[in-house]
């Protein structure tokens, strides 16, 4: 019997979301409607699990694990219209459309409104760089404005980016967030979140942080898939003065970059702020990629082909790798 009840839930799970939504939205009782949310949120776990079990089983069959380089991530105001318009035009593989520390306060309103616009038009070409939105911290109380306002586009964006995560409690913040805020979509697809780590308390919870955001994503509505080094941030959290060679945020860069391999995580190194000092810009790419960074953050379009090539794989590389899988069937037809 309860095989058969949960077979139908799976399968009218949509229909009962609506039906579930429209009834909190009309019920004047608080009891009544919180009890609804519980079972809206219940069925939206149970949807997003079968999606990760479909995931998961496709991943095993085909042996393909699917994989969105991000080389660069450029930042572009949300309250600033012709740049948005322009960003799409770039060779670039990732832009972050921002609503947190490229826009003024009093701007915030003028960047979501933008950027709902730009989600409801949707991609206007499939060579299009990966669409993504920074929205304001957990503590900063703008977050959940913003998410109100993108996840309801009528495209959603592929990737939100969280800055200033500091506990692992700002990650179950978000998670319930998503949950209520998407469960009366019928998503096939989760959105990836990336994690901005900028303070020295962040930095010691990294772990815990990462395996909250593992754990959460079973059954809510985004993956895990990259961290962010918050340099400015994570300089004036510890102390530090920002030097040329950037020294002193070693120790955090390879604890980072260790951490985001340990949980199959992108690591996404720091701003170089001197955006005309692309010699400079070269020399820690070529640093960063040494460490194990697999991209970086750029503010300026001038910065992205110097990154996008450092991060990109040799030739030598290239052939190396080739000759290794060549090698290994190689052995494996042959017994050895």
């Amino acid at each position: 019997m309860l095989g058969i009840l949960y077979k139908y839930v799976c399968y009218h799970r949509e229909r009962l979301l609506h039906c579930i939504s429209r009834a909190t939205n009309n019920s004047p009782n608080k009891k009544i409607k919180m009890l609804l949310r519980k079972l809206s949120t219940s069925l939206f776990r149970l949807h997003m699990s079968n999606i990760g079990c479909m995931k998961t089983k496709a991943s095993i069959l085909t042996g393909v694990r699917n994989y969105t380089p991000r080389r660069a991530i450029l930042y572009v105001p949300g309250d600033q219209q012709k740049k948005l318009d322009k960003s799409l035009k770039l060779e670039v593989d990732c832009i972050a459309m921002d609503c947190e520390d490229g826009v003024a306060a009093n701007r915030k309103n003028v960047a979501r409104e933008n950027i709902v616009k730009m989600l409801n038009k949707g991609p206007q070409s499939t060579r299009q760089p990966e669409w993504s939105v920074r929205i304001n911290s957990v503590e900063s109380g703008l977050c959940e404005e913003d998410l109100e306002a993108i996840l309801t586009a009528k495209n959603l964006p592929p990737t939100v980016l969280l800055p200033k995560v500091d506990r692992p409690e700002d990650i179950e913040w978000f998670s319930e967030k998503m949950i209520d805020l998407l469960s009366p979509r019928n998503l096939e697809v989760k959105l990836n979140l990336i994690i901005y780590i900028e303070s020295a308390l962040a930095m010691m919870d990294l772990p815990d942080i990462c395996t909250a955001a593992k754990e959460l994503s079973a059954t809510a509505p985004f993956q895990p898939v990259a961290l962010v080094l918050g340099s400015d941030d994570l300089c004036a959290s510890i102390g530090a003065v920002r030097s040329d060679d950037a020294m002193e945020l070693l120790y955090c860069r390879q604890r980072l970059v260790v951490i985001a391999k340990a949980f199959e995580l992108q690591a996404i190194d720091m701003v170089h702020i001197q955006f005309n000092d692309l010699f400079g810009l070269r020399e820690q790419c070529e640093m960063g990629k040494r460490m194990g960074f697999t991209g970086k953050q750029v503010i300026h379009p001038c910065q992205i082909p110097v990154v996008q090539e450092t991060f990109l794989p040799s030739k030598d590389a290239i052939a190396w790798a080739q000759g290794l899988v060549e090698a290994f069937y190689e052995h494996q037809k042959r017994g050895e």
